[in-house]
């Protein structure tokens, strides 16, 4: 299987920490030269220097993805530097708890400013460098949560729909353009969001509520960030050359699998 990414230019957002990182150091570890994008500037260069000093190449980029002449900004800045984007991941998320009924529209607004206008931005700003090379893939980060329905999910499920929804229409419009669009939907992962969350909500019972949390998949437990990546590496490498326009669930059997 053919996983390598020598010397191509790789955006991926969210990539100070979590699924985001673990992508980044995938990538680069097969070639990559990984453009870090986060709204922390210290954790992406966290992240970039942790590449760096593994012989990797990457770069910390702090860019709010909410906002659009930013984000253009951003690909300037990349494409004055590498000279080419060929694949862009959109990982950058929020999350948010809460029904139709109890979610204010204020964290309605902040939820879709970043899952849904910044995976917009980002698209818009480098699908149109991807068509002018005839080349260039794209992965986007949905979830299980785009597909069923998940309890006090509102905001989030919404976005995450949109996300599948973009997935869908840009494998569709850039299929004769050589560019290639799929989505991953995890379950739960393990990263730093859950164990902040854990600690903010549930304080003094975060091993319970981590156990509760790692049972609702019926594997038994949550995703690696790693174990993300690898499939992300998969599909933004040709060895899938054949795949766009699909979603692909990575959750431990909770859309199917029941125990």
């Amino acid at each position: 299987m053919n996983l390598s990414l020598q010397d191509r230019t790789a955006i991926i957002t969210g990539a100070g920490s979590g699924i985001g990182r673990a992508i980044a150091e995938a990538f680069a570890a097969q070639g990559a030269r990984v453009q870090i994008v986060d709204i922390a500037a210290d954790q992406a260069g966290s992240t970039a220097a942790d590449i760096q000093a593994a012989g990797g190449r990457a770069d910390a980029r702090v860019c709010d993805i909410s906002d659009q002449n930013t984000v253009k900004g951003l690909v300037a800045d990349i494409l004055a530097d590498t000279g080419r984007i060929d694949i862009l991941v959109n990982n950058a998320g929020i999350a948010h708890i809460g029904t139709a009924g109890n979610t204010e529209e204020s964290d309605f607004d902040r939820i879709y400013r970043v899952n849904v206008k910044g995976v917009y931005n980002c698209l818009h700003a480098v699908l149109p460098e991807m068509e002018r090379a005839r080349s260039g893939v794209v992965l986007n980060m949905a979830s299980v949560a785009s597909i069923t329905g998940i309890p006090d999910r509102f905001a989030y499920s919404t976005s995450k729909a949109a996300v599948f929804g973009m997935t869908l229409s840009v494998a569709t419009d850039y299929i004769d353009k050589g560019i290639r669009c799929n989505c991953i939907c995890p379950a739960r992962v393990h990263t730093p969001f859950v164990d902040g969350y854990l600690a903010k909500n549930y304080p003094g019972k975060e091993a319970e509520m981590f156990e509760k949390l790692s049972q609702a998949q019926p594997i038994g437990r949550m995703a690696n960030p790693s174990e993300i990546a690898d499939l992300a590496l998969y599909l933004c490498s040709d060895a899938s050359g054949f795949v766009t326009g699909a979603s692909w669930p990575i959750d431990g059997g909770f859309m199917n699998v029941h125990r």
